[in-house]
């Protein structure tokens, strides 16, 4: 069953059960596993999808998404403000910044400091390497970022943050040499100090059950990028297309997600996708 038909079954399951506890009667809804949501205060948006209307006018386009209902954002690319200038424009427009993305050579280098500083004048929890060089794609290279990693991530515990996370793309689940490339990070590094951002394309592209990550690696996906799969494999607004989002979210507990952050990596139109997408989140029952 594909994810847009499941959440409207869900969506009307949940319907059904209100009506009953209304009226004081049982339901078999009641009974069903559909009940839960997307905290509104976890639901966000990753703001690579609008660094088009960034770029023109960021505080608008912040004001514009605060209108649409979405209470955080995760941060990439400050389009030539300070971090303490975009917190300002976040306390404006009532969001939260919960995570910003910061470079690999950043994190692992001397501007790591800064960057840690950063995140908190920004207001958020965590810095998350975005990616990592195409070079470091074998066992070899991921074993030295998790080395990297658990050093960020004690740097920024220690600064009063949370974790290090790490954002996947479809190469990461790769096997080389024999070896999943990502379970050498979930392998490798501290639970303590390193965690990830787990984009459910990414890894639906790559092979990976995010159901069972959540379940097999607890607490460790404080944040999601949830974004969502056309038919051919392109890029959709979440909800229209072909991934079983409430599937994936059932064990979203277990995995310590607090974050549900939209993304689309290249929308026609930033704000109508902005909407179908929270929308589609908004009424979601799993």
């Amino acid at each position: 069953m594909d994810g847009t038909r499941r959440a409207f079954l869900c969506t009307a399951l949940g319907a059904a059960a209100a009506a009953a506890a209304m009226s004081g009667t049982a339901s078999a809804a009641e009974s069903g596993s559909c009940r839960r949501r997307i905290p509104p205060s976890g639901l966000g948006m990753h703001l690579y999808t609008m660094r088009t209307p960034l770029a023109q006018d960021f505080k608008g386009t912040l004001a514009r998404l605060s209108e649409i209902g979405y209470a955080t954002v995760g941060v990439s690319g400050r389009h030539g403000n300070s971090a303490a200038a975009i917190r300002s424009m976040l306390d404006e427009t009532r969001l939260k910044a919960v995570l910003e993305h910061v470079g690999y050579d950043i994190v692992r280098g001397s501007g790591l400091p800064q960057a840690l500083e950063d995140i908190h004048t920004l207001g958020a929890r965590w810095i998350v390497v975005p990616s990592l060089p195409g070079a470091m794609h074998n066992p070899a290279g991921f074993r030295e970022a998790a080395r990297e990693f658990n050093k960020a991530g004690l740097a920024a515990r220690e600064s009063g943050l949370g974790p290090l996370l790490f954002h996947n793309h479809g190469l990461d689940h790769q096997v080389v040499e024999g070896e999943n490339l990502y379970e050498i990070l979930l392998q490798e590094t501290d639970p303590d100090l390193v965690a990830f951002e787990l984009d459910l394309y990414w890894a639906a592209k790559g092979g990976a059950d995010p159901r069972s990550l959540f379940v097999r690696e607890p607490h460790r996906f404080p944040a999601l990028h949830v974004k969502d799969m056309a038919p051919n494999g392109d890029f959709a607004d979440v909800g229209s297309g072909i991934l079983d989002f409430p599937s994936m979210f059932d064990t979203a507990r277990k995995g310590g997600v607090k974050q549900w952050l939209v993304e689309h990596d290249s929308p026609p139109d930033p704000f109508a996708s902005a909407l179908t997408s929270y929308t589609y989140l908004s009424r979601l029952r799993y």
